[in-house]
């Protein structure tokens, strides 16, 4: 008897890949691709049709044709309904798209030493007040 179940990526249709270079063609108002996704998830949608229905007009879309248009998209904030208005426009997925896998850091330099470039407060303080004292000295310990 044959396993009856699905995973959820044999559910998924499966989408044309196409390379950065083939995206980048798309790059004018006539004929508007951009990518949107993060890393490992990158889609490819022609927002062609979408152009006069962008609520910041057509301008910013075509400014970011052919291009990756991931930072823009997620810095605007876009609601849910403005991400479900992109799913019939997804024409596939960035070839070759995947996911890096996250280094995880342990604080420490190769030499073993504590890696503090982070907390440079109280060198600042110190680097202040050594600068200080230097004014201070040339200010008065030269007027004898």
């Amino acid at each position: 008897m044959a396993d009856q179940t699905t995973t959820a990526a044999a559910a998924e249709p499966q989408l044309k890949e196409f390379s950065l270079d083939e995206v980048a063609a798309h790059n004018t108002a006539e004929d508007c691709w951009m990518i949107i996704g993060e890393e490992g998830e990158r889609k490819v949608y022609d927002v062609t049709a979408f152009l006069d229905d962008h609520p910041g007009g057509p301008e910013i879309m075509v400014d970011l044709a052919g291009q990756d248009a991931t930072a823009e998209f997620e810095d605007i904030g876009h609601s849910n309904d403005a991400r479900a208005q992109l799913v019939p426009l997804l024409v596939g997925k960035v070839k070759g798209d995947v996911k890096k896998p996250k280094v995880e850091t342990t604080g420490k330099t190769v030499n073993g030493r504590k890696d503090v470039s982070g907390n440079n407060g109280p060198l600042f303080l110190v680097l202040a007040g050594v600068v200080g004292v230097v004014a201070l000295f040339l200010q008065f310990g030269t007027a004898q």
